[in-house]
Protein backbone atom coordinates (compact mmCIF):
# COMPACT_ATOMS: atom_id res chain seq x y z
CA UNK A 1 0.00 0.00 0.00
CA UNK A 2 2.78 2.41 0.93
CA UNK A 3 4.55 1.65 -2.33
CA UNK A 4 1.36 2.22 -4.29
CA UNK A 5 0.76 5.54 -2.49
CA UNK A 6 4.33 6.64 -3.21
CA UNK A 7 3.95 5.82 -6.90
CA UNK A 8 0.66 7.72 -7.09
CA UNK A 9 2.17 10.72 -5.32
CA UNK A 10 5.14 10.73 -7.70
CA UNK A 11 2.79 10.51 -10.69
CA UNK A 12 0.69 13.38 -9.34
CA UNK A 13 3.79 15.52 -8.81
CA UNK A 14 5.04 14.78 -12.32
CA UNK A 15 1.65 15.71 -13.77
CA UNK A 16 1.63 18.94 -11.79
CA UNK A 17 5.10 19.91 -12.95
CA UNK A 18 4.26 19.02 -16.54
CA UNK A 19 1.11 21.16 -16.39
CA UNK A 20 3.09 24.08 -14.93
CA UNK A 21 5.74 23.76 -17.62
CA UNK A 22 3.22 23.85 -20.44
CA UNK A 23 0.79 26.44 -19.10
CA UNK A 24 -0.40 28.54 -22.04
CA UNK A 25 0.62 32.19 -21.99
CA UNK A 26 -3.06 33.10 -22.44
CA UNK A 27 -3.72 31.92 -18.87
CA UNK A 28 -0.95 34.12 -17.48
CA UNK A 29 -0.63 36.42 -15.59
CA UNK A 30 -3.85 36.20 -13.59
CA UNK A 31 -2.93 34.99 -10.11
CA UNK A 32 -0.92 37.87 -8.63
CA UNK A 33 1.47 40.74 -9.44
CA UNK A 34 4.75 39.93 -11.16
CA UNK A 35 7.96 40.54 -9.23
CA UNK A 36 10.75 42.24 -11.20
CA UNK A 37 14.07 41.85 -9.40
CA UNK A 38 16.62 44.60 -10.05
CA UNK A 39 20.13 43.79 -8.76
CA UNK A 40 21.05 47.41 -7.97
CA UNK A 41 20.06 49.86 -5.20
CA UNK A 42 17.14 52.26 -5.78
CA UNK A 43 17.79 55.52 -7.58
CA UNK A 44 20.49 54.52 -10.04
CA UNK A 45 20.20 54.38 -13.80
CA UNK A 46 19.37 50.67 -13.93
CA UNK A 47 16.66 51.07 -11.29
CA UNK A 48 15.11 54.13 -12.91
CA UNK A 49 14.96 52.52 -16.34
CA UNK A 50 13.62 49.24 -14.92
CA UNK A 51 10.64 51.10 -13.48
CA UNK A 52 9.83 52.65 -16.85
CA UNK A 53 9.89 49.20 -18.45
CA UNK A 54 7.91 47.67 -15.56
CA UNK A 55 5.18 50.28 -15.87
CA UNK A 56 4.67 49.78 -19.61
CA UNK A 57 5.09 46.01 -19.51
CA UNK A 58 2.59 45.74 -16.66
CA UNK A 59 0.00 47.64 -18.67
CA UNK A 60 0.59 45.42 -21.69
CA UNK A 61 0.16 42.26 -19.61
CA UNK A 62 -2.77 43.57 -17.59
CA UNK A 63 -0.98 42.88 -14.31
CA UNK A 64 1.02 45.01 -11.88
CA UNK A 65 4.79 44.53 -11.96
CA UNK A 66 6.44 45.27 -8.62
CA UNK A 67 10.13 46.28 -8.74
CA UNK A 68 12.19 44.68 -5.97
CA UNK A 69 15.71 46.06 -5.51
CA UNK A 70 18.33 43.60 -4.33
CA UNK A 71 21.65 45.36 -4.85
CA UNK A 72 25.15 44.25 -3.95
CA UNK A 73 28.12 42.19 -5.15
CA UNK A 74 28.00 43.57 -8.71
CA UNK A 75 24.48 42.23 -9.17
CA UNK A 76 25.09 38.77 -7.74
CA UNK A 77 22.66 39.07 -4.84
CA UNK A 78 19.67 40.01 -6.98
CA UNK A 79 20.55 37.66 -9.80
CA UNK A 80 20.93 34.73 -7.42
CA UNK A 81 17.49 35.49 -5.98
CA UNK A 82 16.00 35.42 -9.48
CA UNK A 83 17.88 32.27 -10.51
CA UNK A 84 16.61 30.39 -7.46
CA UNK A 85 13.01 31.62 -7.76
CA UNK A 86 10.11 29.49 -8.94
CA UNK A 87 9.71 29.36 -12.71
CA UNK A 88 6.00 30.10 -12.54
CA UNK A 89 6.11 33.31 -14.56
CA UNK A 90 5.72 35.58 -11.55
CA UNK A 91 9.40 36.44 -11.12
CA UNK A 92 11.55 38.13 -13.76
CA UNK A 93 14.96 39.79 -13.62
CA UNK A 94 15.94 43.18 -15.07
CA UNK A 95 19.73 43.43 -15.16
CA UNK A 96 22.70 44.72 -17.14
CA UNK A 97 25.37 43.14 -19.34
CA UNK A 98 28.38 43.28 -17.01
CA UNK A 99 26.52 41.67 -14.11
CA UNK A 100 25.49 38.74 -16.30
CA UNK A 101 28.50 38.32 -18.58
CA UNK A 102 31.47 39.28 -16.39
CA UNK A 103 30.60 37.74 -13.01
CA UNK A 104 31.09 34.11 -14.10
CA UNK A 105 34.72 34.88 -14.99
CA UNK A 106 35.40 37.17 -12.03
CA UNK A 107 33.86 35.19 -9.19
CA UNK A 108 35.72 32.11 -7.90
CA UNK A 109 32.49 30.46 -6.73
CA UNK A 110 29.30 31.51 -8.48
CA UNK A 111 26.15 30.87 -6.41
CA UNK A 112 24.21 29.91 -9.55
CA UNK A 113 24.84 28.71 -13.09
CA UNK A 114 24.01 31.59 -15.44
CA UNK A 115 23.36 29.45 -18.50
CA UNK A 116 21.40 26.75 -16.68
CA UNK A 117 19.41 28.72 -14.11
CA UNK A 118 18.50 31.92 -15.96
CA UNK A 119 16.49 31.99 -19.17
CA UNK A 120 17.17 34.92 -21.56
CA UNK A 121 13.94 36.74 -22.45
CA UNK A 122 14.78 40.00 -24.22
CA UNK A 123 17.62 42.43 -24.77
CA UNK A 124 16.79 46.08 -24.16
CA UNK A 125 19.00 48.72 -25.75
CA UNK A 126 22.65 48.69 -26.78
CA UNK A 127 25.42 51.15 -26.04
CA UNK A 128 29.08 51.51 -25.19
CA UNK A 129 31.35 53.58 -22.96
CA UNK A 130 33.42 56.61 -23.86
CA UNK A 131 37.18 56.79 -23.82
CA UNK A 132 37.50 60.30 -22.42
CA UNK A 133 40.52 62.47 -21.67
CA UNK A 134 41.01 65.82 -20.00
CA UNK A 135 40.97 68.81 -22.34
CA UNK A 136 44.71 69.39 -21.90
CA UNK A 137 45.65 65.91 -23.14
CA UNK A 138 47.02 66.45 -26.67
CA UNK A 139 44.94 63.78 -28.40
CA UNK A 140 41.99 64.11 -30.75
CA UNK A 141 41.36 60.48 -31.65
CA UNK A 142 42.40 56.97 -30.67
CA UNK A 143 45.60 56.93 -32.73
CA UNK A 144 46.92 60.19 -31.32
CA UNK A 145 45.97 59.02 -27.83
CA UNK A 146 47.98 55.81 -28.26
CA UNK A 147 50.94 57.83 -29.60
CA UNK A 148 50.74 60.22 -26.61
CA UNK A 149 50.62 57.38 -24.07
CA UNK A 150 53.64 55.68 -25.64
CA UNK A 151 55.68 58.90 -25.35
CA UNK A 152 55.07 59.29 -21.61
CA UNK A 153 58.07 58.38 -19.39
CA UNK A 154 55.82 56.60 -16.88
CA UNK A 155 52.60 54.61 -17.31
CA UNK A 156 49.54 56.87 -17.49
CA UNK A 157 46.81 56.44 -14.88
CA UNK A 158 43.28 55.76 -16.11
CA UNK A 159 40.05 55.49 -14.17
CA UNK A 160 36.99 53.28 -14.34
CA UNK A 161 34.00 52.76 -12.07
CA UNK A 162 35.48 49.62 -10.51
CA UNK A 163 37.50 46.45 -10.87
CA UNK A 164 35.81 44.19 -13.39
CA UNK A 165 33.58 46.99 -14.69
CA UNK A 166 32.93 47.42 -18.40
CA UNK A 167 35.26 50.42 -18.45
CA UNK A 168 38.07 48.50 -16.78
CA UNK A 169 37.83 45.47 -19.04
CA UNK A 170 37.46 47.54 -22.20
CA UNK A 171 40.67 49.46 -21.49
CA UNK A 172 42.46 46.19 -20.74
CA UNK A 173 41.31 44.95 -24.16
CA UNK A 174 42.69 48.13 -25.75
CA UNK A 175 46.00 47.61 -23.93
CA UNK A 176 46.17 44.02 -25.15
CA UNK A 177 45.78 45.09 -28.77
CA UNK A 178 47.97 48.20 -28.79
CA UNK A 179 50.74 47.48 -26.27
CA UNK A 180 50.25 50.75 -24.40
CA UNK A 181 51.03 50.91 -20.66
CA UNK A 182 48.36 52.27 -18.32
CA UNK A 183 47.73 51.95 -14.57
CA UNK A 184 44.16 51.24 -13.49
CA UNK A 185 42.65 53.48 -10.81
CA UNK A 186 39.31 51.93 -9.77
CA UNK A 187 36.55 54.13 -8.35
CA UNK A 188 33.43 53.06 -6.48
CA UNK A 189 30.99 54.26 -9.08
CA UNK A 190 30.70 56.65 -12.01
CA UNK A 191 29.99 59.68 -9.82
CA UNK A 192 33.37 59.76 -8.02
CA UNK A 193 35.17 58.93 -11.26
CA UNK A 194 33.63 61.85 -13.15
CA UNK A 195 34.29 64.18 -10.19
CA UNK A 196 38.00 63.35 -10.23
CA UNK A 197 38.12 63.62 -14.02
CA UNK A 198 36.65 67.11 -13.86
CA UNK A 199 39.16 68.06 -11.14
CA UNK A 200 42.10 66.74 -13.16
CA UNK A 201 43.02 64.11 -10.55
CA UNK A 202 42.90 61.52 -13.31
CA UNK A 203 43.10 62.54 -16.95
CA UNK A 204 42.04 59.36 -18.77
CA UNK A 205 39.05 57.08 -18.26
CA UNK A 206 36.53 54.77 -19.79
CA UNK A 207 33.27 56.18 -18.47
CA UNK A 208 29.55 55.91 -19.13
CA UNK A 209 27.85 57.84 -21.91
CA UNK A 210 25.43 59.74 -19.67
CA UNK A 211 27.27 61.29 -16.72
CA UNK A 212 30.12 62.46 -18.98
CA UNK A 213 27.94 64.21 -21.55
CA UNK A 214 27.73 67.67 -19.88
CA UNK A 215 31.52 67.77 -19.60
CA UNK A 216 32.01 66.63 -23.18
CA UNK A 217 29.58 69.27 -24.45
CA UNK A 218 31.29 71.99 -22.39
CA UNK A 219 34.76 70.98 -23.59
CA UNK A 220 35.98 69.88 -20.16
CA UNK A 221 36.50 66.34 -21.48
CA UNK A 222 37.23 65.04 -24.95
CA UNK A 223 35.55 61.84 -26.09
CA UNK A 224 38.02 60.07 -28.36
CA UNK A 225 36.15 56.80 -28.96
CA UNK A 226 33.22 54.71 -27.86
CA UNK A 227 33.22 50.99 -27.21
CA UNK A 228 30.50 48.79 -28.63
CA UNK A 229 29.25 48.23 -32.13
CA UNK A 230 27.69 51.60 -32.89
CA UNK A 231 28.08 55.31 -32.28
CA UNK A 232 26.06 56.98 -29.54
CA UNK A 233 23.04 58.97 -30.79
CA UNK A 234 23.95 62.19 -28.96
CA UNK A 235 27.56 62.18 -30.20
CA UNK A 236 27.46 60.77 -33.73
CA UNK A 237 30.86 62.36 -34.42
CA UNK A 238 32.63 60.06 -31.91
CA UNK A 239 33.70 56.89 -33.74
CA UNK A 240 33.85 53.42 -32.25
CA UNK A 241 37.05 51.65 -31.26
CA UNK A 242 36.60 49.27 -34.19
CA UNK A 243 36.26 52.14 -36.64
CA UNK A 244 39.62 53.40 -35.40
CA UNK A 245 41.50 50.15 -35.87
CA UNK A 246 41.05 48.48 -32.47
CA UNK A 247 38.38 45.79 -32.91
CA UNK A 248 35.89 45.67 -30.06
CA UNK A 249 32.38 44.31 -30.65
CA UNK A 250 30.85 44.01 -27.21
CA UNK A 251 27.85 46.18 -26.37
CA UNK A 252 26.52 47.21 -23.01
CA UNK A 253 22.84 46.36 -22.69
CA UNK A 254 19.96 45.82 -20.33
CA UNK A 255 18.18 42.51 -20.38
CA UNK A 256 15.24 40.65 -18.94
CA UNK A 257 15.68 37.07 -17.75
CA UNK A 258 13.45 34.51 -16.05
CA UNK A 259 14.13 31.51 -13.82
CA UNK A 260 15.04 28.48 -15.90
CA UNK A 261 11.78 26.66 -15.22
CA UNK A 262 9.63 29.42 -16.72
CA UNK A 263 7.47 28.00 -19.54
CA UNK A 264 8.57 28.85 -23.08
CA UNK A 265 5.11 30.21 -23.86
CA UNK A 266 5.48 32.85 -21.15
CA UNK A 267 9.02 33.71 -22.25
CA UNK A 268 7.82 34.20 -25.83
CA UNK A 269 4.93 36.38 -24.74
CA UNK A 270 7.22 38.53 -22.60
CA UNK A 271 9.60 38.89 -25.52
CA UNK A 272 6.77 39.90 -27.86
CA UNK A 273 5.40 42.52 -25.46
CA UNK A 274 8.87 43.97 -24.78
CA UNK A 275 9.57 44.15 -28.51
CA UNK A 276 6.40 46.22 -28.90
CA UNK A 277 7.00 48.56 -25.97
CA UNK A 278 10.59 49.52 -26.92
CA UNK A 279 9.06 51.04 -30.04
CA UNK A 280 6.89 53.44 -28.02
CA UNK A 281 7.79 57.15 -28.31
CA UNK A 282 8.33 57.45 -24.54
CA UNK A 283 10.78 54.55 -24.52
CA UNK A 284 12.60 55.85 -27.58
CA UNK A 285 12.92 59.22 -25.85
CA UNK A 286 14.30 57.46 -22.78
CA UNK A 287 16.88 55.68 -24.94
CA UNK A 288 17.92 59.07 -26.32
CA UNK A 289 18.19 60.57 -22.83
CA UNK A 290 20.43 57.66 -21.85
CA UNK A 291 22.51 58.14 -25.02
CA UNK A 292 21.64 54.58 -25.99
CA UNK A 293 20.85 53.19 -29.41
CA UNK A 294 17.35 51.88 -29.95
CA UNK A 295 16.80 48.32 -28.85
CA UNK A 296 17.72 45.56 -31.32
CA UNK A 297 14.91 43.16 -32.10
CA UNK A 298 16.00 39.72 -30.89
CA UNK A 299 14.14 36.53 -30.11
CA UNK A 300 14.89 34.84 -26.77
CA UNK A 301 17.15 32.43 -28.64
CA UNK A 302 19.05 35.26 -30.34
CA UNK A 303 19.46 37.09 -27.05
CA UNK A 304 20.70 33.86 -25.49
CA UNK A 305 23.35 33.61 -28.21
CA UNK A 306 24.41 37.19 -27.38
CA UNK A 307 24.71 36.30 -23.70
CA UNK A 308 26.86 33.24 -24.41
CA UNK A 309 29.11 35.17 -26.78
CA UNK A 310 29.55 38.04 -24.33
CA UNK A 311 30.32 35.68 -21.45
CA UNK A 312 33.04 34.06 -23.52
CA UNK A 313 34.54 37.33 -24.77
CA UNK A 314 34.53 39.18 -21.41
CA UNK A 315 35.80 36.02 -19.74
CA UNK A 316 38.75 35.87 -22.11
CA UNK A 317 39.71 39.45 -21.21
CA UNK A 318 39.44 38.65 -17.48
CA UNK A 319 41.52 35.48 -17.73
CA UNK A 320 44.16 36.90 -20.07
CA UNK A 321 44.79 39.85 -17.77
CA UNK A 322 44.42 37.81 -14.55
CA UNK A 323 41.83 40.24 -13.20
CA UNK A 324 40.61 39.41 -9.70
CA UNK A 325 37.57 40.75 -7.82
CA UNK A 326 38.00 43.38 -5.13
Amino acid sequence: MNTRRTVLQAFALTALLTTAATVPAADWPTERPIRMIVPTPPGGGTDIFSRVIANHLGKALGQTIVVENKGGANGLIGQTTAAKASGDGYTILFTYAAAIAVNPAMQPAMPYDTLKELKPVAQIGASGNYLVVASDVPAQDLKSFIDWVKKQPDPVNYGSWGIGSGGHLTMEAVKMQTGIKLNHVPYRGSGPLVTDLSAGTVKVAFADTVSTLPYIKSGKFKALAISGTMRAPVTPNVPTLSEQGVPFKLDSWYGIFAPAGTPDAIVKRLNAEITKLVGLPEIKERFLQMNMAESPSKTPEEFGATVRRDMQAWGEIVRTNNIKPE
